[in-house]
């Protein structure tokens, strides 16, 4: 039997080309020829982020019938499945409908409930970072964090800082950001890329989905980055998203929790 890497590896190289093809064709065109609907949560969604869900599910159906998926767009299916799929077709549509190349298609393999691989794409920039845990590659190269060891000396990426004070004191985050040497937003799925590949050492998301952690967590451990929630609980199932360094991650739960 295959392996969970051997699986997920098999399926990588037409996924990348799904998301290559579709996101290129509706990427900088004009709203009303995007699909841009709201969701119940008003959140945006495309016509990208449908069809190229869709296609990942179909790629998946065809060659592990018996897997389970979860998707953002389109529902979970055989999620009790030994091996689950977890799909973001466009994992940051506000960069997308922005024109903002530094949105991402995520895909994650779950063991058992537990994230084994997951890959991290960005197809305008054609860049793929994917980790399983022990390893991290960037466009086929290894790939490993930055040993930042200094709030001082950080680059600290967040995905939307209005978001942190809806659950978490927004004065924590103040704080940290006012220490670090330099934050930036726009993150998302990118900014976890982005820390695996040595140009950022913190990524928060104070608010989050299977779909946005799953495939950002075998990445950033490939790397050699540590994640958690905001309250130093399991990054895997939590609500939450800290990754950082080793050296810099207990220093920012502290900023967080403690203020």
């Amino acid at each position: 039997m295959k392996s969970a890497q051997e699986f997920f590896l098999s399926l990588l190289p037409q996924a990348t080309e799904i998301s290559k093809e579709v996101s290129r064709r509706f990427f900088k065109k004009p709203l009303d020829q995007i699909g841009m609907i709201s969701k119940a949560d008003a959140s945006p969604v495309t016509a990208a982020d449908l069809e190229i869900e869709s296609k990942l599910r179909d790629l998946i159906a065809k060659n592990f019938p018996q897997h389970g998926i979860i998707g953002e767009e389109h529902g979970n299916t055989n999620t009790d499945a030994e091996f689950v799929w977890v799909l973001d077709p466009i994992d940051g549509t506000k960069s997308f409908i922005s024109g903002v190349p530094l949105f991402t298609t995520l895909v994650a393999l779950l063991h058992n409930g537990e994230p084994v691989c997951g890959a991290i794409y960005q197809p305008i920039l054609d860049e793929l970072v994917w980790g399983n845990n022990k390893e991290c590659f960037f466009n086929g190269k290894p790939t490993r964090i930055r040993n930042t060891s200094s709030l001082a000396e950080a680059t600290l990426l967040v995905t939307d800082a209005r978001h942190v004070g809806e659950l978490h004191p927004q004065a924590h985050f103040n704080e940290l950001a006012a220490q670090v040497k330099f934050w930036r937003t726009w993150a998302d799925g990118y900014g976890y890329a982005l820390m695996a590949t040595g140009y950022g050492d913190i990524m928060l998301d104070p608010i989050m989905n299977p779909w946005d952690i799953m495939a950002a967590v075998p990445v950033v451990r490939g790397a050699g980055g540590i994640v958690s929630d905001f309250s130093g609980g399991d990054g895997v199932h939590g609500k939450s998203l800290i990754a950082a360094s080793p050296l810099l991650h207990p220093q920012v739960l502290k900023k967080l929790s403690n203020g």
